[in-house]
């Protein structure tokens, strides 16, 4: 037996279970570092048994004590003991849903049951990044059919709980990412809002990209909201801007994407699933999908855009969700900046109608709002544009973000980046094009997302002509190793900028 210690390590939704090596040793526990160990103990105040299963690691130092075993916070919080509560350590088998995951790399179809108790387990963390590496090439290779991420989606449904808000329509919005900048969920919400809609807007953290809307909505306000706290909030001002993986709405997707992230890969199954699943489980009725199309895009061409948006339309259909596609161009970076603090400067430009605010941004929110506001009967057709503008250009979007903003908890916004580097045109010339993916991976070397403040602001824009030697855009970092990083990354891609005329 061993007594329990909480380990403060963030360790990204997995499970990590830690004992000194002399333990193991000396009580021939047969053990190895990376096995899948089960540790319960019984709850002095209710009586009740509680396990969790964990990957273990070995210790040498006096991180442990031989007697004790260490657990992760997520491991910490799911057992739900107190410290040097008594608790056992011994081998677990891996979950049967496992061979499942293995049958599906062989080509077999899995049904909803399968799905089912695969994303029951990965929700319930049984599953290492190993098995969850594994399951997410399995969906990515062995593709899956309609009838499959159907069931899929309704099985990442499943796993979770469900918001519910007796007004009607609950309108949403998502984009699929793979565009810098694009940060037009915080000018649409409130301009929504303002116009007495519900919208519970739930987003992700960066996957892939230098910043997701959670990220850049954290600079600015609390977004780590409970469910209880979201009903607040929606009750004092019809919208919200919170992280999802805060809740426990679909929470498998929110752990496969600890695996996806590092991988750097969104598959187009992983992709419609986990945004349909998130907007049902929120509680949505209308939802707008904004793919843009683009050559650094992640959909490059309008005829896979149409593919994917059909797919979007038959999946939302049978599970009763009304939604539209929005087919957006994406030759650049929406906005001029690129990682969290930099983009929340931005939407807080277009809201305030700084007269330098970036136009790209503020036309796309006003477009994409109108379609939202046109589908959801709010506005007849062809209305939607008008309306939008005006409550932008009257300030009561401003208005109603500050008093989201004040209700999710406000935060002050963080300094800028201490080291900064200019790069600059290696010719004369007209810009065309302005690789998407390539200028992201600047902005992440520089270090955006985890420092907030790194990334990139854009100096210049498509069909700009600019002169040898003169700025395109400026690198923020928050160290000088990761500024050179950034920068050598930046000036060994001339490919990045495209110019032609």
């Amino acid at each position: 037996m061993f007594r329990l210690k909480h380990l403060p390590l963030d360790t990204l939704r997995e499970h990590v279970v830690m004992i000194h090596e002399l333990a193991v040793r000396n009580g021939n526990l047969g053990l190895n570092p990376l096995d899948r160990v089960l540790v319960s103990g019984r709850d002095p105040a209710t009586g009740k048994r509680r396990e969790i299963t964990g990957v273990l690691n070995f210790c040498r130092d006096n991180l442990l004590e031989p007697d004790e075993v260490g657990v992760s916070d997520e491991a910490f919080r799911d057992l739900g003991l107190a410290e040097r509560t008594e608790v056992s350590a011994a081998l677990a088998v891996a979950p049967h849903s496992v061979d499942l995951v293995r049958a599906k790399l062989e080509g077999v179809r899995l049904d909803h049951a399968g799905f089912t108790a695969i994303l029951g387990d990965v929700a319930a963390r049984r599953y290492s990044r190993v098995e969850l590496a594994m399951f997410v090439l399995a969906c990515a290779l062995k593709r899956l059919d309609l009838a499959e991420l159907v069931d899929y989606t309704r099985a990442m449904i499943d796993t979770g709980e469900q918001l519910s808000f007796a007004s009607a329509p609950i309108v949403d919005k998502h984009c699929i990412g793979g565009i810098p900048g694009n940060r037009t969920t915080m000018i649409i919400v409130p301009i929504l809002a303002a116009l007495g809609l519900t919208v519970p807007k739930t987003s992700s953290r960066a996957i892939t990209s230098p910043a997701g809307t959670a990220d850049t909505m954290g600079i600015l306000a609390d977004v780590s909201l409970s469910a209880d706290r979201i009903y607040n909030v929606i009750g004092k001002t019809g919208g919200c801007i919170v992280w999802g993986g805060a809740l426990e709405l679909a929470p498998a997707d929110d752990v496969l994407i600890t695996v996806e992230r590092p991988m750097e890969l969104d598959t187009e199954a992983q992709m419609v699933a986990s945004i349909l699943a998130k907007k049902k489980t929120v509680g949505a009725t209308h939802v707008l999908i904004d793919i843009p199309v683009g050559r650094t895009a992640k959909v490059r061409t309008y005829a896979a855009a149409e593919t994917l948006a059909a797919l979007f339309h038959d999946v939302a259909t049978r599970i009763d969700l009304r939604l539209e596609v929005a087919l957006t161009d994406a030759r650049a970076p929406i906005g001029r900046g690129i990682g969290p603090r930099l983009e929340a400067l931005d939407v807080l430009a277009v809201l305030r109608g700084d007269i330098d605010a970036p136009q790209d941004l503020r036309e796309k929110s006003l477009y994409l709002t109108s379609r939202i506001l046109e589908m959801s009967g709010k506005v007849g057709p062809g209305a939607g544009y008008r309306e939008a503008r005006r409550m932008l250009d009257s300030g009561a979007a401003l208005k109603k973000f500050t008093d989201i903003v004040s209700a999710q908890g406000a935060r002050d916004l963080p300094p800028e980046a201490l080291y900064r580097q200019m790069v600059t045109a290696q010719a004369d010339g007209r810009i065309r094009e302005i690789d998407c993916w390539e200028i992201a991976r600047v902005a992440k070397r520089a270090g955006a997302p985890a420092n907030v403040a790194a990334g990139v602001r854009m100096l210049k824009t498509i069909g700009d002509v600019v002169a040898r030697d003169e700025p395109l855009f400026e690198i923020h970092a928050s160290s000088s190793e990761q500024l050179d990083t950034a920068r050598s990354y930046a000036e060994t891609h001339p490919e990045i900028i495209t110019f032609g005329f």
